[in-house]
């Protein structure tokens, strides 16, 4: 078995598989290099002397260029490359074809469908405060329910306690609201109880009003200033929605009505390699069969952001883009930040090197497949296939805005480890081995290795 690999044979760097130590030798092309020092799992060793200035290339595409001179054999990190990227870039629509050579399926899963057409993969009773004061409140409730009910007939009683809905203005307090709402409307929330305090900013009689055509038998309200005793409300509330939701049932239901979110957070340098490329054939398989993926981080998709806009299905899509991606970066500028001032340290201690590099990685989660549509932060999909959607990269952020998208479930690739989940399940799949057997309770999957063909597979 190599102990590296090349990924595309216009690379001038292979990446480490196992740590490679001062001495080993590295057979590409039928030429050997020889490593001049200890390099970590995940990094990268120059196959050529790099003068400074010059690309460095992996993934087939520039992933920055050299700070200076490196020898043949050199261990590749930041200290010794640069990302290319700088300012705001001009864009040009060059669409090419995404058809996937990929056929249909009668594929199905069981789940709940509801009044109104849609479609859950959970069937949850959920406590939302309209604003962080009443969090108390909803804790309690959602303990005592717990209690009362062992959660018997749905799969969970959650409470989702939060400190924002009040002291907030303008577009930070509408985001609240957003996703608030689409909170409350999500297909796998059987029965949702809304608790308000009664003075805040985001008052729960407008609340309501946005939450537009809703299914009044399962979301209900509860006002805690204008109640006597909030506990026993809502409790009373609660046994009514329970009572409701406890009854629901799995139907079978086409694949093509199943939505996935794509997301990556403590990314290393396999992530590109194993995890991401596989949920990237996972996406356009779906795609395919009618279904739906969701694409965010948008700071993560600059040096790579051409790759999607080139696979726009229309001009107009493609405009989206651009006016998606300049926005994130007017953002970064409007408040004096570094616009391309990524990975994070543990990016770079897993051998992720610049934004180009991470980008690169990042971006193949979403696979080959055409963009068919564009949301901003807090939008609900209405296209099926892909969709981009506007969040940071910030994983709590960006995992929320996809389940608040319409999402049923996460799947988030790691190769650092983190435990956080949002709010709908978050599926963790391991980009390397050691990770997989260390942190069980971390990681759900490690669905690739390497074989001696030198491919990764299932």
């Amino acid at each position: 078995m190599s102990a590296y690999i090349k990924i595309n044979p216009a690379d001038n760097v292979v990446v480490a598989i196992d740590p490679m130590r001062k001495g080993d030798t590295i057979e590409v092309g039928g030429r050997n290099v020889t490593v001049l020092q200890d390099v970590p799992a995940g990094h990268k060793i120059a196959l050529q002397p790099f003068a400074a200035g010059e690309y460095v290339i992996k993934y087939g595409s520039p992933i920055g260029h050299a700070r200076m001179d490196i020898a043949e054999g050199d261990w590749v990190n930041e200290k010794n490359i640069k990302t290319n990227l700088e300012g705001l870039l001009d864009y040009t629509y060059n669409p090419i074809d995404t058809t996937l050579d990929i056929p249909a399926s009668d594929l199905t899963f069981e789940g709940y469908r509801r009044s109104n057409g849609d479609v859950g993969i959970r069937n949850e009773i959920w406590i939302i405060p309209t604003v962080g004061c009443v969090n108390g409140v909803v804790n309690q409730l959602a303990d005592a329910l717990r209690a009362e009910t062992a959660c018997k007939g749905v799969d969970a009683i959650v409470a989702f306690p939060h400190n924002y809905g009040c002291s907030q203005l303008g577009d930070d307090h509408e985001n609240t609201r957003k996703v608030l709402r689409d909170m409350c409307l999500h297909p796998n929330a059987g029965a949702v109880l809304v608790v308000g305090l009664g003075c805040e900013n985001n008052q729960p009689d407008a609340f309501r009003e946005i939450l537009g055509d809703y299914n009044t038998e399962r979301i209900r309200f509860m006002v805690t200033q204008k109640v006597n005793d909030e506990f026993e409300e809502g409790m009373t509330i609660l046994r009514e929605l329970y009572a409701i939701a406890s009854q629901d049932r799995r139907t079978t239901v086409p694949l093509s009505e199943l939505r996935v979110g794509l997301k990556c957070g403590g990314s290393d340098g396999f992530s590109g390699i194993t995890a991401n490329p596989l949920l990237g054939v996972f996406s356009d398989f779906l795609i395919a069969q009618g279904g739906t993926s969701v694409l965010t981080e948008v700071p993560e998709m600059f040096g790579a952001e051409t790759i999607l806009m080139n696979r726009c299905d229309t001009k107009d899509l493609f405009d989206k883009t651009v006016h998606l991606i300049n926005d994130f970066k007017a953002y970064f500028i409007a408040n004096n930040q570094p616009i391309y001032e990524n990975p994070s340290p543990g990016n770079k201690a897993g051998g992720i090197s610049t934004l180009e590099e991470k980008s690169l990685g990042c971006t193949q989660k979403c696979g080959k497949s055409g963009v068919k549509d564009v949301l901003m932060y807090g939008d609900r999909i209405n296209t099926r296939g892909l969709n981009l959607l506007s969040a940071p990269g910030n994983d709590l952020v960006a995992s929320t805005a996809l389940a608040s998208a319409g999402c049923h479930v996460v799947l988030f690739t790691t190769g650092r480890g983190t435990p956080f989940g949002t709010y709908v399940p978050t599926v963790k799949v391991s980009t390397n081995s050691n990770l997989y057997n260390n942190k069980p309770g971390w990681i759900d999957t490690m669905p690739v290795r390497w074989s001696k063909a030198k491919v990764w597979r299932r």
